[in-house]
């Protein structure tokens, strides 16, 4: 009965043994059955982490020289290995043993992302190269490891930090998680050992390590023998070896031993033979030959240009594996295989460019220096207006500037006069706007408005009046408003009127007539604008059919400013022709004809000479009159 209950527990410690299982992850934790107890981060079996120390840091020193450039040292027993870049940048991480073996990045070969194993940890090893993407590479391994392991920096351009971190157990936690020889913590209830479901031990398969293991016997079929007997029974025996580790570049391959009855030499389980006992398993080197070299192509890198055609650029070795290790060659051994393109143009989008959407506004002031504008967008390829930071700023049109609208000077500028007189019959008075204003025709020759202003009202008689008393009244005084309800005034006086003229008469003369009104509401009109105009220029020319100009303006009737609301065909003339008599040639009293046959010298053509000219002086300058006339004619 006693071998019956220990048997399980032998049998359990024995299948670790031999299968290699290390102390500190299997005695009282997932690897030991039913302890329910569970490794905290620095490895000790239901540890509660205060056994744990955490190492960090960051490495920023500034480095000068391309090459490798140690970071920091990870001593053995580290887990929770974490080496981070803090920017992505073209340098790149490496891991050596301190053994000599390069785990990552070694030898100036760089490695593609993935899982690489060394010093008895995985390392997952990560390069981002999303174009969104600003994080930098990293190294991240559980552990522990088992000896010194070495993280360099491939030194390429200015370090941006690299951040470290792992955690180490204190002396105290890495003795407590190796238990005693003579303790094992494994739960022992009724002489089982915890089986799942279907009654099947939960120790881990090692079926992928090459070396098959026949299923453990019930414990109720266990031999019963001591264990001196047992001991005597049972042996260890080559049965063969492990598959190849590697199909070409140096493999290895281990001898298997198995447990077998002496005399008949059946396999029986491997907890009846003694571990002590068991022969080392030897190394065997196979499937020497040489791997075939291979492109190792790499990731493309960001596009160029992030709009419009790019380019982008990716990184193509020829490499070949040998003995766990896959080595940069040189490209000849790569000739068999057709070389994959380093660089591809690439293009995320269709730029957006710069369009003008509108012309020169008019300048904004009438004379002097002013501001002109125009319309300008960033449009994309399908036509939306869209922000200006997707259109190259350097090469955006101006939208805004200056205009020279000519010196300003000032003149007086009057309305046409009024079309209708004050008074029915006899004398009134017509009227008309004036108003000094500056004008921007740089060509007049205009100066300051000064103090000769154009006269407002005029007389005009519309006839004689006919003999009788009656209210006279004056001119209604000019409407307190240009436009819109304003009010105005007139002078009323009972006057007999006569072809004399006039005689003011008392007001009750002109009782018996309605007297007219003195003040009233006007409205002259909605407001709008009328024409102005300056005085005529000074003719160009003073004979010969010169022309003079003056400016006209439209001006609201409200503020006197410039408006767009005339009536076009109403604008007076701003240019028109003068002095058109022909020039006449100065005369000279002491030019004469001496002889009555001048004519002949003219036909003779003889007035090129100064004699001549003198002699026959009328008759040779009308000639030479009428050919530069002949002249100006043609040209």
């Amino acid at each position: 009965m006693m071998l019956s209950a220990v048997a399980p527990l032998l049998l359990v410690c024995l299948q670790m043994r031999v299968l290699g299982k290390p102390w500190s992850q299997s005695a009282g934790c997932d690897d030991l059955l039913g302890s329910g107890k569970v490794p905290d981060k620095c490895g000790v079996c239901g540890g509660d982490n205060s056994a744990c120390k955490l190492v960090s840091g960051l490495f920023q020193h500034s480095l000068s020289k391309v090459g490798y450039h140690k970071i920091v040292e990870i001593p053995p027993g580290a887990t929770k290995i974490n080496v981070t870049e803090m920017v992505k940048s073209r340098n790149y991480l490496a891991l050596l043993s301190r053994s000599g073996r390069s785990i990552i990045n070694g030898n100036w070969a760089i490695d593609r992302p993935g899982m690489y194993e060394g010093v008895g940890t995985m390392f997952t090893y990560r390069r981002p190269n999303e174009i969104s993407s600003t994080a930098g590479e990293s190294f991240l391994a559980e552990g522990p490891t088992n000896e010194i392991v070495d993280v360099y920096m491939i030194f390429q351009q200015p370090n941006p930090g690299v951040h470290y971190e792992f955690i180490m157990p204190s002396e105290n936690a890495v003795d407590a998680q190796r238990p005693k020889e003579n303790q094992l913590d494994i739960n022992v209830v009724n002489g089982q050992t915890d089986s799942d479901a279907n009654g099947q031990s939960t120790l881990e398969s090692h079926e992928g390590s090459g070396v098959k293991h026949p299923p453990p016997i019930p414990d109720n079929q266990l031999p019963t023998a001591p264990p001196s007997t047992r001991v005597r029974e049972y042996n260890w025996k080559l049965s063969g070896s492990t598959d190849c580790s590697a199909s070409c570049g140096r493999g290895s391959r281990y001898s298997v031993f198995v447990c077998v009855h002496r005399v008949t030499h059946a396999q029986v389980p491997t907890g009846l033979c003694d571990s002590s006992t068991k022969p080392s398993a030897q190394e065997e080197p196979c499937n020497v030959q040489p791997c075939p070299a291979f492109w190792d192509i790499g990731e493309w890198s960001e596009c160029s240009k992030t709009c419009g055609l790019g380019v982008q650029h990716r990184q193509v070795l020829c490499r070949q594996a040998y003995a766990n290790r896959t080595l940069n060659v040189h490209t000849s051994r790569c000739q068999h295989l057709e070389r994959p393109e380093t660089s591809s143009t690439c293009q995320l989008k269709i730029c957006s460019e710069w369009q003008i959407r509108s012309e020169w506004s008019p300048c904004s002031v009438p004379c002097g220096v002013g501001q002109r504008s125009r319309e300008v967008h960033c449009v994309s390829n399908v036509g939306d207006i869209v922000e200006d930071d997707e259109c190259n700023m350097k090469l955006r049109p101006s939208d805004l500037e200056n205009c020279d609208a000519g010196p300003c000077t000032k003149s007086w500028f009057f309305s046409e006069w009024s079309a209708q007189c004050s008074a029915d019959c006899g004398m009134g008075v017509r009227t008309r706007g004036v108003l000094c204003l500056t004008n921007h025709i740089s060509s007049l020759p205009l100066e300051g408005c000064g103090s000769e202003r154009p006269a407002e009202a005029q007389p005009c008689n519309n006839g004689p009046c006919e003999s009788r008393t009656e209210w006279f009244t004056g001119p209604w005084s000019q409407c307190s408003a240009e436009c819109g309800t304003g009010s105005q005034q007139r002078a009323v006086v009972c006057l007999m009127r006569s072809d004399e003229g006039f005689a003011v008469m008392p007001a009750y003369e002109c009782s018996s007539l309605d007297r007219p009104l003195s003040q009233q509401s006007c409205f002259i009109k909605a407001c709008g604008a009328k024409w102005f105009h300056t005085d005529w220029s000074t003719c160009s020319k003073t004979c010969e059919a010169g022309y003079r100009v003056r400016e006209v303006r439209c001006l609201s009737d409200d503020h006197m400013t410039t408006s767009d609301r005339c009536e076009e065909t109403l604008k007076p003339h701003e240019r028109e022709e003068c002095n058109p008599e022909p020039c006449l040639p100065l005369i000279d009293e002491k030019c004469r004809d001496k002889y009555f046959n001048c004519n002949v010298v003219v036909q003779a053509r003889l007035c090129v000479y100064d004699y001549y000219q003198t002699a026959c002086c009328v008759s040779c300058r009308r000639v030479a009159h009428r050919s530069s006339g002949r002249w100006r004619r043609r040209s």
